[in-house]
C-alpha cells in the first residue's frame, strides 16, 4: 500500500508494490499557493549552545524534535504541516539509528510525512548524535 501525504490528512492509493512497512508516508504532495519552508537542521543544543544530553541518542532526538516544533512556531507552522525530514545519526549501528527514529516518529506523531534516516560518519557540533532536517508548506489551496 502506498501512502501519500496531502495537505495536513493521510490519503491511501492502494497500488502496489511499496511495502506497508515503513512508519511514514512515502509522498507528500504540495498544492499551488503553498509557501515552503525549509529548515536547517534541528540539533541537540540547549539555549547556551550546548549539546545535550551528551551521549544520549534517545535523549538527543527529543531536543531535536523539541528545537524543530520552536523554529516551525517560528514560521508560522507546526509539526502537522511538515512534508518532509531528513534524519542524520551519528553512529554505524543501526540500533542507534532505530533509537533516534523511534523518539522522532513519536515526537511527530501522529503526523507521518515522508523521511529518510541516515547513519552518518559525524555532526557539525561537539558531541551531536542526533539532526533533524525538514520542509514544511503552510497555506496550500485544496484540490
Amino acid at each position: 500500500m502506498t501512502r501519500f501525504l496531502e495537505a495536513s490528512e493521510t490519503a491511501v492509493d492502494t497500488r502496489p508494490p511499496l511495502s506497508d512497512v515503513a512508519e511514514y508516508a512515502y509522498a507528500a504532495i504540495t498544492r499551488g499557493g503553498a509557501t515552503l519552508i525549509h529548515l536547517a537542521g534541528a540539533c541537540p543544543l540547549a539555549a547556551d549552545g550546548s549539546t545535550t544530553p551528551i551521549g544520549d541518542v534517545r535523549g538527543q532526538a527529543a531536543v531535536c524534535v523539541a528545537n524543530l516544533e520552536q523554529s516551525l512556531a517560528a514560521a508560522g507552522a507546526s509539526i502537522t504541516d511538515l512534508v518532509k525530514t531528513t534524519v542524520y545519526v551519528a553512529s554505524a549501528d543501526q540500533a542507534d539509528l532505530v533509537a533516534a527514529w523511534e523518539v522522532i516518529r513519536d515526537g511527530l506523531a501522529p503526523h507521518r510525512p515522508p523521511s529518510t534516516l541516515l547513519g552518518v560518519a559525524a555532526l557539525g557540533y561537539d558531541d551531536q548524535l542526533v539532526e533533524i532536517e525538514a520542509v514544511a508548506a503552510i497555506g496550500a489551496s485544496g484540490p
